[in-house]
């Protein structure tokens, strides 16, 4: 992710270890941390919740709850607020420095995100949508990855509207990270929660009959759903459609299947629930660029 020419223009680098460059709206705080030198346990905290980002380089972090992580570009990173930080560069040079987002975010502002969902996109089984109070470590999806571009653009602008620009582009930010969020409770958790949890029990359902053909009317009469009311809560609290939260398993199954050499290509479509040879390679192509055959002769290639 590229920084905008703004940030550089008016950047000053006073320091080699986490210098500072802060910008601020009605609502958040963005800081682009720049690190220059190899250093260890360095010490961070916001009075805030704060979304961090990664933009260049690699951090090791270390935090109260959890052992210690490779913190990649590409990775966000979900702190409550007040904790502690505990950060190792071991890679930053002059020439290659690490480069970090954090966006601290008003705590009344993620209340507010979170009643209007709870008032506008309830979720099923009288579940309430919550800010998370833990540490929540995840990969960017193309659409998060995307507003926090602009978000980085809209705080290096000097433009008039920019509060009211990025309230709207928080407001996004808040709601597509809770529903990645539900979306990995639901299917790392999918065993335990499926008893009691109805878009984790379709998710159950789905992992367990690839193999069949899979639609959105037989899915919402497992759920005990109108269609239409179906689709809409699984879209609102996973943040994909159930026919593309499908594409994706099938596409997971199908890329561990080819890594079987006794498995023929053909044999993967059906079970996988391609009834369609042709449609298979033309699905696994788009989602890959390459036909299944060669993307298996690539991966036998490559053990």
């Amino acid at each position: 992710m590229q920084l905008s020419d703004n940030f550089y223009q008016h950047r000053r680098l006073e320091q080699l270890v986490e210098n500072q460059t802060s910008y601020s709206c009605n609502n958040a705080e963005m800081h682009v941390f720049e690190t220059h030198q190899q250093a260890d346990k360095v010490l961070l905290r916001f009075d805030q919740p704060v979304l961090a980002t990664m933009l260049q380089g690699k951090k090791v972090m270390h935090l109260n709850d959890r052992q210690s992580f490779d913190f990649l570009p590409g990775e966000s990173l979900i702190l409550p607020a007040s904790e502690l930080m505990c950060i190792d560069f071991p890679e930053a040079q002059m020439d290659n420095p690490t480069r970090c987002l954090a966006m601290a975010i008003s705590e009344d502002k993620i209340r507010h995100i979170v009643a209007l969902l709870n008032e506008n996109m309830p979720k099923a089984d009288r579940n309430e949508w919550q800010f998370t109070d833990y540490n929540f470590h995840f990969t960017n999806d193309v659409a998060i990855h995307q507003i926090i571009h602009r978000l980085l653009f809209l705080f290096t602008e000097d433009h008039p509207s920019k509060d009211i620009f990025a309230d709207f582009m928080l407001q996004e930010l808040v709601m597509r990270i809770l529903q990645a969020e539900t979306k990995k409770i639901y299917t790392e958790q999918v065993s335990s929660l499926s008893n009691n949890n109805r878009m984790a029990f379709i998710i159950r359902y789905i992992r367990e009959n690839l193999d069949l053909r899979l639609s959105v009317e037989a899915l919402s009469k497992k759920a005990c759903m109108s269609e239409s009311n179906f689709h809409r809560t699984f879209k609102n609290e996973l943040g994909m459609s159930p026919v593309d939260f499908i594409n994706n398993e099938r596409f997971k199954r199908v890329k561990s299947m080819l890594l079987d050499p006794e498995k023929t290509i053909k044999e993967i479509s059906l079970a996988t629930g391609f009834s369609s040879l042709s449609y298979f390679v033309r699905f696994f192509k788009k989602k890959t660029g390459m036909t299944p055959t060669a993307y298996k002769k690539y991966q036998q290639k490559m053990a």
